[in-house]
Formats: structure tokens, sequence, C-alpha cells
């Protein structure tokens, strides 16, 4: 076999997106007078979505968005999340709207999401941004397969023709990446943990995408020679008495068979954020009635 895979650098690729998205939000003020806003909401004290909500709200600012946080007791009512949804949707000055997730016990996430305008829902997860994608019409694309597609387009140039397998079937990574393959004519099989000899079914991908959220789920022996692969999964584990991210892919046997691969931290991760906005610059040049930025969008 004999090689090691190329390194996927998902932290440099996200700060160079981040740099193009800062200069092209810096073109829409001085042309239009027109600053994105991105608006999170976050219902309760969960320590991780906290962190992600800080990071997401600094990283905006840095791009030269506006950023609009709207942090709720854990004990907010359905009705009192769907007015404050009722108002963001209202707010011109926002252009994105993100309700972390998960939402306390209680919350109806479906009704949450599906009560934000279509035009604004920068995470993607709206029935009708859904069925948009589906369908091949504009859509609001969830930002990991966004970030993913990124990666493999500047990876593998065209993507046309190539077997490509996403083992997990969620509805945030699995099937949505799957779409996006399908779009840049790749043939696409979706696999999952009831996949009979799952094995044989990653061999034959050129391009193979985890995102199971099971640590190291995938061997090297699974991967075939020279296969791209995207690993999305981000497991804590204990190994040697410490705590240690790491991805659905076995990443020490992988990189000796794979032609390139993400690592778990730094691939996959730094490049959800950035889409996110990405996908806010998106929809403020939409709601202004401009062409879609250059680059940012499938």
């Amino acid at each position: 076999m004999g090689g090691t895979a190329e390194i996927i650098d998902g932290k440099a690729f996200a700060a160079g997106l981040r740099a193009q998205i800062a200069e092209k939000v810096a073109a829409l003020k001085d042309a239009h007078g027109l600053t994105p806003g991105l608006a999170v909401v976050l219902v309760g004290e969960d320590p991780a979505s906290q962190v992600y909500v800080r990071s997401k709200g600094k990283q905006t600012v840095e791009v030269g968005m506006n950023s609009y946080e709207h942090r709720l007791p854990e004990t907010t009512s359905q009705d009192e999340l769907m007015a404050l949804i009722a108002r963001l949707n209202a707010d011109p000055s926002v252009h994105g709207i993100l309700v972390q997730l998960p939402l306390p016990g209680g919350l109806d996430a479906e009704a949450v999401i599906n009560a934000i305008d279509p035009a604004k829902d920068v995470d993607g997860f709206h029935i009708l941004n859904v069925g948009r994608l589906g369908t091949g019409q504009k859509a609001m694309v969830p930002c990991t397969p966004l970030g993913c597609l990124m990666m493999l387009r500047d990876h593998l140039g065209s993507l046309s023709g190539l077997n490509a397998v996403v083992v997990g079937r969620s509805n945030i990574v699995g099937k949505p990446m799957a779409q996006l393959l399908l779009a840049e004519s790749c043939t696409v099989t979706i696999a999952h943990s009831r996949t009979r000899d799952l094995a044989a079914v990653c061999r034959g991908a050129d391009i193979l995408v985890a995102a199971v959220g099971r640590p190291e789920m995938i061997p090297g022996d699974w991967i075939k020679p020279g296969a791209t692969v995207i690993d999305v999964g981000i497991n804590r584990i204990e190994r040697d008495g410490r705590n240690v991210l790491v991805g659905d892919v076995d990443f020490a046997s992988a990189v000796q068979v794979a032609g390139a691969i993400t690592p778990v931290p730094g691939g996959v991760g730094p490049m959800t954020i950035a889409c996110l906005l990405a996908n806010t610059l998106t929809a403020a040049c939409r709601a202004a009635g401009l062409p879609d930025p250059e680059g940012l969008t499938p």
C-alpha cells in the first residue's frame, strides 16, 4: 500500500473562506449600504451550546456582520419562543436566524424550525429548504454538508461520475449531503447501521463521507486505496486516561490507505461555522434582490 493520505486542513480552508466572506461583506456595505445580520437563539444553559453560540457570535462580528444573540431561560414556553421567531422574521436587519439545538425538553424543535422564514433559515432545516434542495431549486443548504462539498470540490475539482458513499442518514448531514453529491453527478449510496456488508459498500467509494456519530467505526481496510475521506464525526472518548476527540473513521489506519482525509478535530468542524456565515451573506444578497455571492453556494 504505502503512502500517507494528504490531510485536508479544514481549519486553514475555513480561515480562507472567512477572509473571502469578509471581503464580500465589505463590498456589500460599500456598494449597497447593507450589513448582513445573524440572529442566534439559545434556550437554556447547555454548556456545549453556549460554547458554540459564543464562537458563532465572535466569528460573525469578525467578518463584519451584525450578530444578535437572544438568550432565553430554560423555562421559556413554546409560545414565547414562537413569538421571538415571529419578531426576527419581521426584522429587516436580520437576514439569518439560527435556533441552537438541542432545545430543552418540552419544546417542539420541528415546529420552531418550520416557523422560521425559509429565506432566513441559514441552517437549511426548514421543510421548504429541504424540498428545494431535493428538487434542485435555490435553497438554503445545511452548513456541514455545504462545507464538505466545498472541501471535496477544492480537492478533486469535478466530482462527476465518482462513486460516493455517505454513511449516516440524518436530516442534518447524511440526507442533504447525498442530495448535494447527486447534484454534482456522483453515483450516491446512503449507507447506515443496518446496511448489509457495510465494509464492502464503503470499499466501493471514491468519496466516503462518514456521519454516523460512532467513534472510529470505519477502519482503514474499509477504504478504497486513494479514496477521499470526509469525516464528519466528532466523538469524545477516553484514551490513555484522558478525553480525546475522534471521528467516525479510525484515522491512524485510514491515513495509510486514503488519498486524502479530513482530521478530527480540525477538519469539517471549522467549516460548519464558516458556511453559516456564507449562508447569512447569501440570504442578505437574496433579500436585497442581488445575485448570490460567488463560490458560496452549491
